[in-house]
């Protein structure tokens, strides 16, 4: 049984040894308790110990925060685009200035290691850096008539009032998907982060807060999902959502905002599918990244892996080589690679489909349950588990862990209809060193996104993202200018100039 890593240097120093905090709301830009007064302890998911309290915020906040977005609304609709980008980039501005400090609440708040917390903060500005740029290239069409007298033109207009509840394993960055090129657009927001990383949610608001965003543009609710998040779901004066979650909060979401538009992004399964002809090196290696990075905790991680039966000996063996190597520890220690699962449900999920792969035949090569001699019982090691059958919940249900269940196959028709054969399609990657094989893969896979010779985690923050139809992978996507266009509508201008009056 692997054991826990304890830690040799400590380059950041926990926030919460230096202050006590004692969070509130964010409603028409004042900081403000919960209408209820009752607040929450937040705890770091590596030691367990309090961080903070935050608002138990109430359906009557949410309201509160609605009429706020809806007063600021506006406002910035009727600022140009390129000041709407100016503003874009002076909150970038700000989260590079505060960068320490959100690096090390989102260490204290997710459990995430340092380099992880680093890459996701510098995301996190990037995403409102290209929204400004986006904005500023936006050129909607104009259409031909078959009306030599009328001209016929488009533009993008802002919702008006968008709601977003966001997830907890990329608390900074997943909310700036929807943050920056939602405000880029001209629409006020209110924000229901996750319950469990609503600290590093509230300091990110604390940024924004600084900035010339106007009052009531943002607005941020601190609360429990089935109140808070279903309130601005539902609320009739929302008018439009975006989510990033698990499929069956996506579904209930779905259902809540009604006739509303909505961007919903809602997680995945891999797979990552290894072809006899592949470089079995590069693939082991993208494979167990993408299984391992952010301790399994990504909607596009490698929760499959589909092996060609003619090079599985070679393949696991690298693969539980390369857990082998996973430093499992203090995420406040550099030579951390994996901290802790962020909260008791993702770890509780880990054990049930260990447990249920076990029962049903499979292997458990390396790895299989919680960290030895750890501070919390939410550290999991690194798991690898052979002879997975397509019944195994490892393979129909996004585990969300780190885990690198393996399949067999035994020609391309048998691995694209394991691929396909669950109701998640999110993204995924086929190694192979034929570009007409690659191309049938891409053609036929049921995925958002198909990375040949790339793993299931490579995502550019402009690209195109999201799920398959037919699939609970989500609907719309994210990514760039394509967020813009989902986080706006087109209207269309029928013109008639008249007669000339000369």
């Amino acid at each position: 049984m692997l054991c826990y890593t304890k830690p040799k240097h400590m380059g950041y120093s926990h926030p919460a040894t230096s202050r006590d905090r004692e969070l509130q709301l964010y409603i028409g830009g004042k900081w403000r308790e919960s209408e209820s007064g009752a607040v929450r302890t937040a705890t770091d998911p590596a030691t367990d110990e309090p961080i903070a309290t935050y608002p138990d915020g109430t359906r009557e906040d949410t309201h509160a925060a609605v009429d706020a977005a809806r007063s600021a609304q506006p406002v910035l609709e009727r600022m140009s685009a390129f000041k709407r980008a100016e503003l874009c980039h002076e909150i970038a501005d700000a989260i590079d200035d505060q960068f320490e400090t959100l690096v090390e609440w989102l260490i204290a708040d997710q459990g995430k290691p340092i380099a992880s917390a680093e890459y996701e903060v510098n995301g996190t500005s990037q995403l409102f850096r290209i929204a400004a740029e986006d904005v500023k290239r936006d050129e909607p069409p104009t259409i031909q008539s078959s009306n030599r007298n009328k001209r016929v033109y488009t533009m993008r207009k802002p919702h008006g009032v968008v709601g977003i509840v966001t997830p907890w394993n990329f608390p900074l960055s997943i909310p700036a998907e929807y943050i920056g090129p939602g405000l880029a657009a001209g629409n006020a927001l209110v924000w229901v982060p996750a319950p469990t990383t609503s600290v590093v949610a509230v300091t990110l608001a604390e940024v924004l807060a600084e900035t010339s965003l106007p009052d009531g543009a943002l607005n941020l609710v601190t609360g429990e999902g089935p109140v808070v998040g279903d309130e601005v779901v539902s609320y009739d004066d929302v008018d439009a959502v975006g989510f990033t979650g698990s499929p069956e909060t996506g579904e209930a979401i779905a259902r809540a905002a009604g006739a509303k538009p909505t961007l919903l992004e809602m997680g995945g399964n891999g797979p990552v599918i290894v072809l006899e002809d592949a470089d079995v090196k590069a693939a082991a290696e993208a494979a167990t990244g993408g299984c391992y990075t952010n301790a399994g905790q990504v909607c596009g991680a490698t929760g499959r892996i589909l092996v060609h039966e003619s090079i599985h000996d070679e393949f696991v063996e690298r693969v539980v080589a390369q857990t082998d190597e996973m430093v499992v520890g203090d995420p406040w220690d550099e030579a951390t690679d994996m901290g802790p699962l962020n909260n008791d449900g993702v770890a509780e999920k880990m054990d049930r489909h260990v447990r249920d792969a076990e029962e049903r035949g499979a292997t458990v090569l390396q790895g299989g349950g919680r960290v030895a001699d750890a501070p919390t019982d939410r550290y999991y090691e690194p798991t690898v588990i052979d002879d997975v059958t397509p019944a195994m919940a490892l393979n129909r249900e996004e585990s969300f862990g780190p885990v690198a269940p393996v399949l067999t196959f035994s020609d391309d028709d048998e691995a694209i209809e394991l691929a396909n054969d669950i109701d998640l399609g999110l993204i995924s990657g086929v190694f192979t060193a034929s570009l007409a094989r690659a191309d049938r893969f891409v053609d036929e896979v049921q995925t958002g996104i198909v990375n040949v010779n790339g793993g299931s985690t490579y995502w550019e923050k402009h690209i195109p993202f999201g799920g398959h139809s037919g699939k609970k992978s989500g609907i719309g996507r994210l990514g760039g200018r394509h967020t813009l266009e989902e986080l706006s509508q087109l209207k269309t201008a029928i013109v008639d100039p008249g007669a000339d009056p000369s």
